[in-house]
């Protein structure tokens, strides 16, 4: 017995995982598949004879309607992304394949749901820039961050500061209270060091205990000093119950200013490299 494919039509297109929808030319929804519901919230009924737009983002709204006005212009779209608004007030990320069907007079679209593998994109994205354990900048994204503000500072004829910080004794504290403890530790100095500067500044881990402070726009020499002091006290305030009795360790921090301890950025780098590593030694004569 022949199979009727006509009639298997809507069964097939129900069973679909991606959620199809079809618009007239007014962006009215004419159609729209089970697969809806668990994508937007929304039954078929629901939908039916509603504009399509009234569900998009707000943000995405404008983008989205040149889009539709490419399909309707006979140039299908087959990689296109945007936002809608589920009913219960969630946002789904949507890619989208759509075409316009001229002698039928509507617009038929394949939703596929790919909000999480935006979020995985985003994480992906971070974890390039960040260091994963105190999600501060990481080396990378510090030194195009350092750039940008040397090509600033450059046209603005301004100064920055770059400051190179090491933690004394770090060692011994994951030697006696494991490296957990030390990881906690060093999520608590990079919120302090966070907590330091302003917006337009960047903290960022080097590696172990090592961390970089870059502070745009300085006016003064003056300036730059009152930073390290704010940040010396800051790190000294006792830790919490948390961590057991634990003290903090104490900070050596070397310093670099542009223009005046060099113009780019592997230079300055290695004087405030070298100036920690000098506050460093004079600490241990000293101390």
């Amino acid at each position: 017995m022949p199979v009727d494919l006509q009639a298997l039509s809507p069964k097939l297109i129900n069973l679909m995982l991606d959620t199809v929808f079809v618009v007239d030319s007014d962006n009215q929804i004419i159609f729209v598949s089970d697969a809806c519901e668990t994508l937007l919230g929304y039954r078929a009924d629901e939908l039916i004879g509603t504009p399509i737009t009234d569900y998009m983002h707000p943000e995405d709204l404008e983008t989205t309607k040149d889009s539709i006005r490419r399909v309707m212009e006979g140039q299908p779209h087959l990689d296109f992304r945007n936002r809608y608004i589920r009913k219960d007030g969630g946002i789904v990320h949507i890619l989208w394949s759509a075409r316009w069907y001229e002698e039928e007079g509507v617009r038929i679209g394949v939703a596929r749901d790919v909000t999480t593998l935006r979020q995985a994109e985003a994480e992906l994205r971070f974890l390039a820039h960040h260091d994963p354990l105190t999600k501060l900048a990481n080396r990378s994204l510090f030194y195009d961050r350092l750039e940008s503000g040397l090509r600033a500072a450059r046209r603005h004829q301004n100064s920055l500061a770059l400051l190179f910080l090491d933690l004394n004794d770090f060692k011994m504290i994951n030697d006696l209270n494991g490296h957990a403890m030390g990881d906690r530790l060093l999520c608590t100095i990079a919120r302090r060091l966070e907590g330091c500067v302003r917006e337009t500044d960047t903290v960022a881990r080097m590696g172990g205990d090592e961390f970089t402070v870059l502070l745009t726009n300085i006016q003064s020499a003056d300036v730059v000093a009152e930073k390290v002091e704010q940040i010396l006290n800051v790190l000294a305030e006792p830790l919490g119950a948390d961590f057991e009795g634990i003290g903090m360790p104490s900070c050596s921090i070397g310093v670099a200013c542009y223009p005046a301890d060099g113009e780019d950025a592997d230079t300055l780098l290695s004087h405030a490299d070298g100036d920690m590593y000098r506050v460093k030694r004079h600490r241990s004569v000293t101390g």
